[in-house]
């Protein structure tokens, strides 16, 4: 069983590289927003410059991007909400098996993101387009709930492995 948790280390680095590269989708959106939102604001005030009306659709679809993604990162750190009044009451062993059976329930939380997404991301986004944009597809507003999916399900195997980890070993799961 050691050999096991030895490979899932080595995969660390996997997991390192794609947190980083959500974390870095997560601010490449949040700047396009702040962006965009500017500009479109700055045009309804400034005579000169033009409000585009694609403006709302593009930040609110940046906007559905970044909270799915962002969720996916803080199951990784887990920093996600969770109660923990009777934490300092119950065995520190009870904790970790619940917290292991909350993973897996988040797990498949992200499978059905996957596949219900994907579902409603091809059926319903390519039924329709964007108001202001008559030649973008819907499927981009429904996409990040798959795309957030996918994230969420590689996050929690890697806190799966290290709660089995610290169930099997009895040791303190750390990131």
């Amino acid at each position: 069983m050691k050999a096991v948790f030895k490979i899932a280390d080595k995969i660390k680095p996997f997991y390192d590289l794609m947190y980083k590269a959500i974390l870095f989708i997560c601010k490449v959106l949040l700047v396009v927003d702040i962006l965009i939102t500017g500009f479109a604001v700055t045009g309804r005030y400034v005579p000169f410059i033009p409000d585009p009306a694609w403006s709302e659709e593009v930040v609110l679809s940046c906007m559905a991007y970044m909270a799915v993604l962002s969720a996916a990162l803080a199951i990784r750190r887990n920093s996600h909400i969770r109660m923990s009044a009777l934490d300092r009451y119950l065995p520190k062993r009870l904790i970790t098996v619940l917290d292991l059976f909350s993973d897996i329930a988040v797990m498949v939380l992200g499978f059905v993101m996957i596949f219900v997404g994907w579902n409603y991301a091809q059926k319903l986004g390519s039924r329709g387009f964007y108001v202001s944009m008559p030649t973008v597809s819907r499927f981009w507003m429904y996409f990040p709930v798959p795309l957030a999916g996918v994230a969420m399900v590689i996050f929690e195997i890697e806190t799966i492995i290290r709660q089995l980890k610290a169930i099997v070993l009895g040791e303190e799961a750390t990131l």
